[in-house]
Formats: structure tokens, C-alpha cells, sequence
């Protein structure tokens, strides 16, 4: 299943102006996302603009965003939920190459076809826009440019991460520097806990890490019994960051 294909014109209220695109009565400003995404660095009178161009979607389980190669057509901000971001290889196997939380925004790339799929993990909300609407919103905003070029700045930390997470590390490294990285970025956008929630598989975390499903589970395993972690529903607590954070930095 894929919601990649373009905003309708029909709208629900009487008339266009009325439309709020499955949005809240308020609009951006109901957004729990706004304050930590790139919506931050607009005025009042420039989310109403935004708000104008923008739907609403929630988009369920295993779903698809956008399909790697395709025709970018949209921009997608996450509001909620987990999105897995991959290549497919040519003999058919994928490498993730990152996980979207909320705030990220999706298909900004300058290319005109999406470099990956996008697919969502468990329940994920997001603000969509058609691609050229919003590039032509973003013109002349210069407050909003230098925000998006904080946010690529941070993508492009992410995948510098991921390029030393699939060099010559352990498995314990590798996961530990996970952990500790998922915790960051729930932190980043206001979720300060020793609790890191995981709603990815345990293979999506190996095809991420270059490991298999075998040795993610056994490393978990062995660091729950030296109880350097907790496994928990939905995720793993973090019981011993020092330890955790010697092995990530090695």
C-alpha cells in the first residue's frame, strides 16, 4: 500500500477556503511537532500559509510513503510514529539507512526521484505537501531555508553516524552506539528517559546495523542478563549508560 499519490482537489468543507485537509480546527498550531521541527522558525501568519498547502494523513502500519526511484511528488513532515528509511540492493536484499521520528521531514533531497523508500514502522502520523507547492513556500523565507539547512546539517550527522556503525565495530558496539543514538534523538524532541522505545523488528535493527537477527537478539540477550539493559514491551531501558557509552565510543 502507498500514499504517494497527489493531494485531491475535492475538500471537505463548503468551499476551498473551508478545507482543513484532515487537519485539527487549529491547524499547525494544534501540532504537537511544531516547537522542534522547522515549523518552529515561522510566524503566525506563515503557518496559516502553510496550514493552507498542508494534509493531514495517518498512515498505518507497513505502509508505504514513497518507493526508492520514484517521482518525488510530496514532502513529508512526521507528527507521530516511526518511519524506516531504505535502499533495495540489486540482488534483491535492503540496507535501512535511517529511522524518521516525529519532526523529520521527508523528500527534501534536490534530487526529482525519492533516493529511498520510505515506509512506516508502526501507526505514523504526518503533514503532507505536494513538493512543488511547498519548494515554492519555502522561496523567500530565508528564516525557513536556514532552518531546513539545520535540519539536512543533522540528516547528514545521522548518515556520517551510520557509516561509522557499519565499519569495523563489534556487535556490542554497534548496538550499544545505537541505543545511546535513539536516545539522543528522542531527547532532541522532548523525550528525556533511560526508556528508549524500539517499535522497529529486531531485523529491521540488524538490516540497519549490518548484523543478523541471530546476533542482535544474542547481544541483547547477553547485555539484559549482565544487566546492562532492560527489555521492555516496546523497547529497552538503559541500565548502565557508562558501560553502554564506552562501548558505543569505541
Amino acid at each position: 500500500m502507498s500514499i504517494a499519490e497527489p493531494l485531491q482537489d475535492s475538500c471537505a468543507g463548503a468551499t476551498r477556503s473551508d478545507c482543513r485537509h484532515g487537519r485539527a480546527t487549529n491547524g499547525c498550531e494544534d501540532c504537537k511537532v511544531r516547537l522542534f521541527s522547522v515549523c518552529a522558525a515561522l510566524e503566525q501568519s506563515e503557518l496559516e500559509e502553510l496550514d493552507r498547502i498542508s494534509q493531514a494523513k495517518q498512515v498505518a502500519a507497513r505502509t508505504t510513503l514513497f518507493e526508492q526511484s520514484a517521482l518525488a511528488g510530496s514532502v513529508f513532515n512526521v507528527t507521530d510514529g516511526v518511519v524506516r528509511l531504505y535502499k533495495s540492493l540489486p540482488d534483491g536484499r535492503r540496507q535501512i539507512v535511517g529511522f524518521a521520528l516525529p519532526g523529520d521531514f521527508l523528500g527534501l533531497a534536490l534530487q526529482d526521484r525519492y533516493g529511498v523508500t520510505a515506509e512506516a514502522v508502526n501507526e505514523v502520523a504526518v503533514c503532507r505537501f505536494v513538493r512543488s507547492a511547498f519548494l515554492a513556500y519555502v522561496d523567500g523565507k530565508p528564516h525557513l531555508l536556514r532552518r531546513l539547512h539545520e535540519f539536512a546539517g543533522h540528516e547528514l550527522s545521522l548518515a556520517q553516524d551510520q557509516m561509522l556503525l557499519l565499519g569495523r565495530r563489534s556487535a556490542e558496539e554497534k548496538i550499544a552506539a545505537f541505543l545511546l543514538n535513539m536516545q539522543a534523538r528522542y531527547a532532541r524532541i522532548g523525550s528525556v528517559s533511560v526508556t528508549v522505545p524500539l517499535p522497529m523488528s529486531r531485523q529491521d535493527i540488524a538490516d540497519y546495523l549490518g548484523l543478523t537477527i541471530e546476533t542482535v537478539s544474542r547481544t541483547l540477550t547477553r547485555l539484559a542478563r549482565e544487566k546492562v539493559v532492560l527489555i521492555v514491551p516496546d523497547g529497552v531501558r538503559l541500565l548502565d549508560l557508562e558501560r553502554l557509552k564506552l562501548s558505543g565510543a569505541s
